[in-house]
């Protein structure tokens, strides 16, 4: 899966194996690994979205620093942890110790051919904790190896405020802030007509109140207890234009990333 309307030079699918072990064993090379999900975006957005933002982000910061760092994209990992979404259809979910395992593997395997690093970019807030889990995991296996991860929106924290239009709710699951990643990278796949959603109401003050506004606790629900369409947020607000802006500084702000890994790795 690579972004849309482009090939990609650190595609890992598209290299033979001798390009693959030219690329681990080079000195502070970086292994990236996007995570995704399958599950349901409301009626508007595809079930892929999950995977298709954080394959896009992944391949787009690591292109930006690929004339420095040695490094690969990995294929995306396509199902993730959502239990929660599969009440209202169109979801393929993970048992959580089988995703674990399944990070573990490809992770294991990928720094067989010599990466010094890894960076695991995630896209959907139901794995965030098991990202957390497998940088310990595969840091504890791999002790010589600059072992990372992260949740790809959360880079947008410090820029944010710039861009969006919503009030705080707006941008959550399928609302300003996916559906206009989405309107940019796959517009093809977008049906505005269909675009319906409400803001997050969650009544616990310390739960998490956005996308990109989190709280202390967590709380356990089904996705209809907060939306009947599957979508959450104020997608009307959404536009090519804001997807573009967000891409472009997404893929600074893990360009920086990875390039400090790599620096790390050596």
């Amino acid at each position: 899966m690579l972004p849309t309307g482009r090939s990609s030079s650190v595609a890992w699918a598209t290299k033979t194996r001798r390009e693959i072990r030219d690329t681990g064993t080079a000195d502070g090379s970086v292994v990236v690994v996007p995570v995704g999900s399958v599950e349901q975006h409301g009626h508007h957005l595809p079930v892929a979205t999950d995977t298709l933002l954080a394959d896009a982000v992944s391949h787009l910061g690591a292109e930006r620093v690929a004339d420095d760092v040695p490094l690969l994209v990995t294929p995306p990992i396509w199902s993730g942890f959502s239990p929660h979404h599969t009440s209202l259809g169109g979801t393929m979910t993970l048992e959580l110790e089988h995703l674990l395992a399944l990070l573990e593997d490809v992770a294991d395997t990928a720094l067989e051919n010599g990466f010094d690093g890894i960076c695991f970019v995630n896209g959907h807030g139901g794995n965030a904790s098991v990202i957390d889990n497998v940088v310990s995991t595969v840091g504890k296996s791999n002790p010589e190896v600059e072992v990372t991860g992260l949740t790809y929106f959360q880079l947008a924290d410090s820029f944010i405020d710039e861009i969006r239009e919503s009030d705080v709710g707006g941008m959550a699951h399928g609302g300003e802030f996916e559906t206009s990643l989405m309107l940019h990278l796959h517009a093809e796949f977008v049906t505005m007509d269909d675009a319906d959603a409400e803001y997050l109401d969650e009544p616990y003050e310390r739960g998490t109140q956005d996308l990109l506004v989190g709280g202390a606790l967590s709380i356990y629900r089904e996705f209809e207890e907060y939306s009947a369409s599957g979508a959450i947020g104020d997608p009307s607000l959404a536009s090519a234009a804001k997807g573009e802006e967000l891409f472009d500084r997404l893929g600074d702000e893990l360009a920086d990333v990875l390039r400090s890994v790599s620096e790390q790795a050596r």
